[in-house]
């Protein structure tokens, strides 16, 4: 449970109470945001390979259904390829605007 002297001052601001962080556990949480999201897109990846393979060995499966299938999987991936995307820009932003490296890591 947070304690009241970590918190940003409520009185003022009809926020929740919210942690104060450093500038550093800001860049790890949202690294860690964006990897967390790249593992949901991999799953979601998978499960349109092994939907496509259970299409493929149904019995009595028509071309027109297994286009479907197809297209359902096609627009999946034209998704995920979106939602990458808009993840490499939210890492982009990070290293280039939040992330500056020590100073004794620049000397080296």
């Amino acid at each position: 449970m947070m304690s009241a002297e970590n918190c940003i001052d409520t009185t003022r601001c009809p926020c929740p109470c919210l942690p104060k962080v450093t500038l550093e556990q800001a860049v790890i949480d949202l690294v860690e945001s964006i990897a967390l999201q790249e593992n949901a897109l991999s799953h979601i990846l998978c499960a349109e390979s092994r939907k496509m393979d259970a299409a493929m060995k149904l019995d009595g499966l028509d071309l027109c259904k297994l286009l479907e299938v197809n297209d359902s999987a096609t627009n999946m991936v034209h998704a995920v390829a979106n939602l990458e995307l808009v993840l490499k820009d939210k890492l982009e932003f990070v290293s280039n605007n939040l992330y500056y490296p020590p100073a004794d890591a620049a000397a080296k």
